[in-house]
């Protein structure tokens, strides 16, 4: 199989950046955005705009591949990518011929916070600290 044919299936092959985060704010607006991505530069407090956000993504590579995956799996509703498809960066991974972008999900304030509820379990058990509570120093949740 051709891989120029394969990436051509990815939904990111040929989106800029600012045509993506304008497709998540229009749909989900900045609230939702904040409480699934725990990205800064979607906070409703700190004002947010499209301009800003990818400003900061560009230059922010772990933000820009999670809005990235949010954008394949959540908005655009593709089954979750193989174990060795997930360690490369979104734009990278092979999307099979036969799968087609789907409905996006339709996601809840109160959803994001089951998750993030789930997450922090999740740390727990492993005696870890959820990555959504953590700041780095350029105000966005630390890995």
């Amino acid at each position: 199989m051709n891989a120029d044919v394969t990436y051509e299936n990815n939904p990111l092959h040929g989106l800029g950046l600012k045509d993506m985060v304008t497709e998540l704010v229009d749909y989900y607006g900045f609230e939702i955005l904040f409480a699934y991505l725990n990205i800064n530069c979607f906070n409703k407090n700190k004002n947010p705009s499209i301009e800003s956000s990818v400003k900061f993504l560009k230059k922010t590579d772990w933000a820009r591949e999670k809005v990235e995956g949010f954008y394949l799996y959540q908005f655009k509703s593709l089954p979750r990518a193989s174990a060795e498809q997930f360690e490369l960066p979104p734009r990278a991974r092979l999307i099979p011929a036969g799968q087609k972008p789907g409905k996006p999900a339709e996601l809840s304030l109160e959803d994001a916070e089951r998750l993030q509820e789930k997450r922090a379990r999740k740390a727990a058990l492993h005696g870890r600290e959820p990555f959504f509570v953590k700041r780095g120093a350029d105000g966005g949740g630390s890995r």
